[in-house]
């Protein structure tokens, strides 16, 4: 059965081919002269090697945003520090990997890339060092100095020192509680490393801010352009930052007798990523009431809908270019009833407030937003002006801080956001709800909020799906294909008209990850990536993380899963079950298909940067990338080196 599925996989691969070489992808279609060029990361080549089982070395690199047109690469190898030999006859133009077959394996070898535009060969940057005798496996380790009881948890990414490569911000989770429960809660961390497992910082969000996933939401990122990302979440009194210095009260506790903490002073303060040192705090936006720092139960039911947290206790992040041009943070509270959004730049050493967004203030028709929210977000320039809008579940906030449209649909708890049909203008929302009758999930234009269908809740499941996945997965059905998990009271798999193409959609409902080369999605779900057989829709596994695990119960997903190195695939990171170290598996499987790293693509970057908010979900490009796909838009990005020190 899976020799079939390979063999018209293989077909597809050759139907799905582009009509223009595929160097030129990434390069023809040129952004509007009066949209404004965003500034992003300044990214090296993520150069990255592996040994495989046959004692070959796999070595990918990236093709960058702001490479020129035709960009070529020679690939070197220095054998113990020798002269550098180059592996290729030929500049790649192609692809952007390369299989070593005549490496050996005795020797320590550092592979480096080179560009080569309009045949002048440019500097490489830092190579990738393998060394002698290294075992053959398609992971990078990074050894953790885990904290007694704790778990290494989400992960984000960021260039902290300005290398142009990432390091890692991972959330330390210790005994934690949902908000809907009582009991106490250990402090949560956050720590930084380098992929090599340098410890850069630890910080210690204090007894003050409770753990679990619906508190610490933390947002890595370039804010200023300086080329090192800060990191920004809530703290509270008790916190203590990377350079051992507290913020607030370090005496104050509270926590109530239930361990919910439903008073006190609340701030927000922007790190830097480098030292772990806090640069500015100040007060968090929007304080649980109006006028009191101590508000009663009853007072906050009557400004949240509850008195024991499990509303105004709900935080989510993203990090958006409300301008168009330089990144902004923005931290929310609540959607099962009020939402507020508040959105913040940091610029020039100084934290500044730019907007609230209230559905419970301000004009009346604000109050069309309360509760659409989902435990999840995302951002995405919906009306194609060139600034980002806030995706917020069944509602959309437009750059400058308002509502564009609400549906009005309610709550749910996944929601997945790009070009989901590429035979229509613009980007589509599929999102899922809780206890609606004719809408357990819907699809919509992101723009408008007009409803293209929508699936009713079983009358005999009257909480609706919890989950939901959109990617192309069937060759046959042009766009994305969508589904929800099972039970829920919306069954099949659904192509972009809503038509079931499928009653057994995949049992996986969690990630996606473009994995094996072609252009369809893989499915990834816990420690396994599997492909989907649309002959037969069963699903087989094609990987597994081996004495690894996954995290967030449940939910099951990665630490993150991001193109971070490499080519244009994603890698999956999990902790290994004894929680000692990171894994960075990435793919050694040849593709045919080259494309700008997805890093560089605004929106697929900013995705990453909000995966590890409340009920994970998976990062999606801006532009449709499946089989039939046009070559993607040419990334309208400005990419700023690092200022001089750290």
């Amino acid at each position: 059965m899976m020799i079939a599925v390979q063999n018209a996989i293989s077909l597809f691969r050759c139907l799905a081919r582009p009509i223009m070489p595929l160097w030129m992808a990434g390069f023809l279609v040129i952004a509007p002269a009066a949209v404004a060029r965003r500034q992003m990361e300044n990214l090296g080549r993520g150069v990255v090697a592996v040994r495989q089982d046959d004692g070959k070395v796999f070595v990918g690199w990236r093709l960058l945003g702001t490479d020129p047109a035709g960009t070529a690469f020679n690939v070197y190898r220095s054998a113990n520090n020798q002269t550098a030999v180059k592996l290729n006859a030929t500049p790649i133009q192609t692809v952007t990997y390369l299989v070593d077959a005549s490496a050996r394996l005795e020797e320590g070898n550092s592979y480096s890339v080179r560009p080569v535009v309009k045949g002048k060969e440019l500097s490489a940057g830092p190579p990738f060092v393998l060394p002698a005798n290294s075992p053959a496996r398609q992971y990078l380790a990074v050894p953790l100095q885990t904290p007694e009881r704790t778990i290494p948890n989400d992960v984000s990414v960021g260039d902290l020192d300005g290398d142009g490569e990432y390091e890692i911000v991972i959330h330390m989770a210790p005994r934690g509680r949902d908000n809907s429960r009582g009991g106490f809660t250990d402090p949560p961390l956050l720590q930084a490393y380098k992929l090599d497992g340098t410890l850069l910082w630890t910080i210690s969000l204090g007894r003050n801010i409770r753990e679990g996933a619906h508190y610490t939401q933390f947002m890595v990122y370039d804010l200023d352009g300086d080329g090192r990302a800060e990191v920004a979440c809530k703290t509270a009194d008790g916190t203590v930052d990377g350079k051992g210095r507290v913020i607030g009260d370090p005496d104050a506790d509270w926590r109530n007798a239930n361990g919910h903490i439903l008073s006190g002073p609340e701030f927000l303060t922007i790190f830097d990523g480098w030292t772990g040192a806090a640069l500015a705090t100040t007060n968090y936006i929007p304080p649980r009431h109006p006028t009191k720092r101590d508000p009663t139960p009853e007072e906050l039911r009557q400004v949240w809908g509850d008195g024991n947290g499990n509303r105004s206790e709900r935080y989510l992040a993203c990090i958006a270019y409300l301008d168009g041009k330089r990144p902004s943070l923005v931290m929310c509270r609540g959607y099962y009833a009020r939402s507020v959004l508040a959105a913040w730049n940091w610029r020039e050493g100084k934290l500044k407030h730019v907007w609230t967004f209230d559905s419970d203030a301000g004009p009346p028709e604000n109050r069309a937003y309360r509760g659409q929210g989902n435990h999840n977000l995302s951002v995405g320039d919906v009306d194609k002006d060139g600034k980002d809008e806030i995706v917020y579940g069944a509602c959309v906030i437009d750059h400058n801080g308002k509502g564009l449209y609400s549906t009005r649909l309610g709550h749910g708890d996944a929601m997945h956001f790009s070009d989901l049909d590429p035979d229509r203008p613009g980007l589509e929302v599929f999102d899922i709800q809780e206890r609606v009758d004719d809408a357990g999930a819907h699809f919509r234009d992101a723009r408008t909020g007009k409803i293209l269908w929508k699936k009713p809740t079983a009358q005999d499941e009257p909480e609706g799906p919890g989950r939901a996945m959109a990617a192309d997965i069937d060759p046959r059905y042009r766009g994305a294909e969508m589904w929800t998990s099972n039970g829920g009271g919306v069954e099949g798999l659904f192509n972009t008209r809503g038509e079931v193409i499928s009653q057994r959609p995949p049992r996986s409902c969690n990630f996606g990850v473009w994995w094996d080369g072609d252009l369809l999605r893989e499915l990834l779900n816990g420690i396994r990536i599997s492909k989907w057989d649309w002959v037969n829709s069963s699903e087989q596994t094609i990987f597994e993380a081996v004495d690894c695990a996954s995290i967030n119960g449940s939910k099951a997903t990665p630490a993150l899963c991001a193109d971070i190195l490499g080519d244009w695939r994603e890698e999956g990171i999990w902790r290994t079950r004894d929680n000692r170290e990171l894994r960075i598996y990435t793919t050694t499987i040849p593709t045919e298909h080259r494309f700008v790293t997805l890093m560089h693509d605004p929106q697929y970057r900013l995705s990453v940067a909000w995966q590890n908010v409340a009920y994970n979900q998976p990062p999606h490009p801006g532009f449709y990338l499946g089989v039939g796909m046009r070559p993607p838009p040419r990334p309208n990005i400005t990419a700023r080196q690092a200022l001089a020190g750290k």
